[in-house]
Order: structure tokens, then sequence, then C-alpha cells
């Protein structure tokens, strides 16, 4: 983030930019108790194993005098090792980085969850080793697997980066090594200081459209990386969006990472308890299924992972558990139109996934849209959710629930009747959408609102537009 502005209508101010010396600031006394405290900086769903950690021994058993700043565990079962700088990166920083990644990719389950353990007591926190361990186990998307902890991410956070280094780790992801290069600045805003962090490598254009070549040797850790990543990214889409209310019953197709005898024995064990194959879906991003049959929590890759298994007897091998779950749209939501929920059937979490990314519940769209409409005119959830970039369901969910949504009855479903999910945000109102939308001009053959009178997408962005 190069420049920062303050704004008020047309006008902006620059705001002057500073450092961590200039406020002084130091580097373990605040810089790191930040990444501690807002872990997300590292990327998605990180926990915090431990800080500061210095317990290394040398073959000999002498203890070495590295420190590792901090070591988090992301969601796909991978060590995150960060590596902080108060100022400008060291030419040589990428190599201290990498010395650490080599060290804890020897780390165990064990060795963890005693590090967390250690980590939490000197915070204030008495937690046993055991609890430590389930708290890793529970952190992960899915079985935990040591041969993704043998492939660490490593991120390095400083004020600015060195051409040595940024050539260096460009060159280094190419050859399989993961590193991230965040850069952190601060601002004085009004008094004052603020502080952001801007990932300046890899890109997301990067990211989504680079894979660098893998070592043979760790092709097998790589593709359950890319399936738990896949799995995890659709979860964080669909709750983002906002697309499946809570309790939304799912119902199990074994599909990715199956055969069809494995899929032949999975039916055949469901059929001894139908519970097998339902699961209620919940808005966490961690861990958004509730088994029908045990009632625990779990991730959708997770939970796939575990029927596999106890079908199978064996370890189930990258499966992308998002693939299994399909909506059960013969229960309707009560504030879902029924016809826009029957447009989910037969359609995986991936697949909505993958029809809702990039989406997220900002409605200022929205409302701006809405407030365009005129009167005498009406459109459809559809229309406005492929204007603004979502879908039908989570726009008929947050009009039945914004009290600032600009006529909201103006919205009807594909049909073009009132929805019968339509609530007011203030129910105490006894007036209906058909009534409203009736004393302002516009006709209804009996539950029907008029086609003519109805504006579709490109009328919709045209309002916008102008």
């Amino acid at each position: 983030m190069d420049h920062l502005f303050t704004v008020t209508g047309a006008t902006a101010m620059p705001v002057s930019r500073t450092g961590l010396a200039a406020e002084s600031l130091l580097e373990r006394q605040h810089l790191q108790e930040w990444v501690i405290a807002h872990p997300q900086v590292l990327g998605e769903s990180v926990l915090v194993i431990t800080a500061e950690y210095d317990r290394w021994a040398d073959t000999d058993g002498v203890p070495a005098r590295d420190r590792l700043d901090v070591l988090g565990l992301d969601a796909t079962g991978r060590l995150v090792v960060v590596e902080l700088k108060r100022g400008a990166a060291d030419r040589d920083v990428h190599l201290q980085a990498i010395t650490y990644a080599a060290l804890v990719s020897r780390f165990d389950l064990g060795t963890l969850a005693e590090a967390h353990r250690d980590f939490l007591s000197r915070r204030g926190q008495d937690v046993d080793t055991e609890a430590c361990t389930q708290r890793l186990l529970d952190h992960v998307d899915g079985e935990w697997s040591p041969e993704l902890l043998q492939r660490p991410r490593q991120v390095i956070i400083a004020a600015d980066f060195p051409k040595q280094v940024t050539h260096s780790v460009v060159w280094l992801s190419e050859m399989s090594l993961d590193i991230d290069l965040i850069q952190v600045g601060l601002w004085k805003v009004e008094g004052h200081v603020v502080a952001g962090f801007t990932k300046v490598y890899p890109t997301p254009e990067v990211e989504e459209f680079t894979l660098a070549p893998a070592r043979v040797e760790g092709e097998a850790a790589a593709k359950k990386l890319r399936e738990r990543s896949r799995s995890r990214n659709a979860v964080h889409v669909l709750v983002g969006a906002g697309l499946l209310p809570e309790g939304t019953r799912l119902r199990m197709t074994p599909r990715h990472g199956t055969t069809e005898a494995i899929r032949d024995a999975i039916d055949a064990w469901v059929e001894d308890d139908s519970s097998r194959a339902t699961a209620v879906w919940t808005n966490n991003t961690a861990k958004p299924l509730i088994w029908d049959a045990d009632g625990a929590s779990y991730s959708p890759t997770g939970l796939a992972n575990h029927i596999f298994t106890s079908v199978t007897s064996r370890t189930a091998d990258g499966i992308q558990g998002t693939t299994w779950w399909d909506v059960d749209t013969s229960q309707v939501p009560s504030d879902v139109d029924a016809e826009e929920w029957a447009t989910l059937a037969g359609i995986n979490l991936a697949g909505l996934a993958r029809q809702l990314n990039g989406t997220r519940k900002d409605w200022t769209q929205l409302h701006t849209l809405l407030g365009a409409v005129p009167a005498g005119r009406w459109t459809t959830y559809g229309d406005v959710a492929a204007v603004i970039g979502s879908h039908a369901v989570p726009v008929g969910r947050h009009l039945s629930a914004c009290g600032q949504c600009p006529s909201p009855w103006r919205v009807l479903n594909a049909a073009g009747r009132v929805s019968d999910g339509f609530q007011w945000p203030d129910r105490t109102r006894t007036d209906t959408p058909r009534e409203i939308l009736g004393a302002e001009g516009v006709r209804f053959d009996g539950a029907v609102a008029d086609a003519e009178m109805r504006l579709g997408q490109d009328d919709l962005r045209q309002l916008i537009d102008d």
C-alpha cells in the first residue's frame, strides 16, 4: 500500500507515512504481538502454535541459539513459519526462514502439542498437552498428515524487501518452496498510528494462475494440499456469500476420491443407518457440518474421510469432501423462496462455491440498485443477484431481514410472484407487497405480475450506469 488518503467527498488528503522505529515500536513486544492477536494476516484459518521458540538441539543435544518468531498451523495441516523484521529485511532473511522451515519440518504432533502447551502457559492459560493435541487435530480440515507437516509455508513480514530477497523468493517458489512476502506499513491518521499488512508476493494473480513444478517426492503431499485447499476455499466462499441458512439439510452422494465399488459399499453401509447420509449446515468456516449419525461437527472433507475410512478401513487419499454433499431442497428454509431454493437441487457444495466465487456479503450495491428501481416496475431476485454478483437465495434472505433496503417489495421470484418466504423486517406490518405494487401501478394476472413491467438484467445495469 504505497498511498493512503483521508477522504471527504471529492477531497482526498494524503496521510503521512511512518515506521516502527520512528514510533518506538519494537519487533517482539509490538509487531509480533499484532501477528499473534490477528493471525489472519498470515492467511486464512491460521492457528498460532507458539512464538519465540528456541528449544532446538543439535545432534549432541546441545541447545541451539536460533529463535523462531512465530509458528502457526493452517487448516490444510501445513505449518506456517513466520520471520519478522522491524524495518527492511536483511539480504539473507529468506535463508533464515528456510532454516526454520527445515527444522520444524521434523516436528510431529507430540512436539507441536507440547510447544503449544508451553506457549499458552506463558500467556496465562493452563491447558494440558492432551487438550492441545486435540486443538491441533480439530483445527485441521481432514485427517492429520505427517506428509504435509514436512512442507511448511514460510511467511516473511518486513517494512521492505531488497531485490536480492524478492528475486530469490520468486526462484525458490518456482522450485516448489512456498514463501510469502508481506509488507507492514505504518501511517499517522488524526493522531493515531495505523498499521497495514500487504502481501507483495505471491500476488493473488500468481497464486490463482501459476502452479510451481512439484518435485517427484512431493507430488502426493502436493495433491493432498490442493484437494484440502479447494475444499476449505469452497466453504469460505459459501459462508462469505451467505447462501445457506443455518440448519440447511444436506445429503451425501460419494463422488470425488471413490470408485464404483467403494460407492456401492458406502450405499450398503448407509442402508444400515440412514442418518449416516445426512448432515446439517452451520456457517462455521472450520467445521460447518453437523453429522446426524453422531452429532459431531466436521469439515466436509473431514467427514468424507471419516466415512471413507469407516467403510473401507483405509486412509482416504486426497478426497475433495465438498463434492460429496448436496443441498436437500425438499426442506425449504422459512426465509427463502421455494422456487429459488429449488434451483440448488443437484448441485454439490463445490459446485455452488464455483458459482459464487468472488461473492461477499457486502450489500452496498444491492441497496443502490434497489433505490434506482422506479415505482410501477418490478424485478426478480435472480436478476438482481446476477447484476451484483450474488445468488437469488442470499439476496432474498437479506431483503427479509434488512431494515434499510429501499423498496424490497419490488423484487419478486422468477415466476413474477411474491415470494412465499417474503417477510417485512418490521414484523408488525400487515400490508403485502402485492398491495403496494398494485398501488404503484403494477398490473397482476391473478398472483403473477405483468411481465411487461419487469426490469431485466440489462435494464438494471442501465439504472446503475445512469
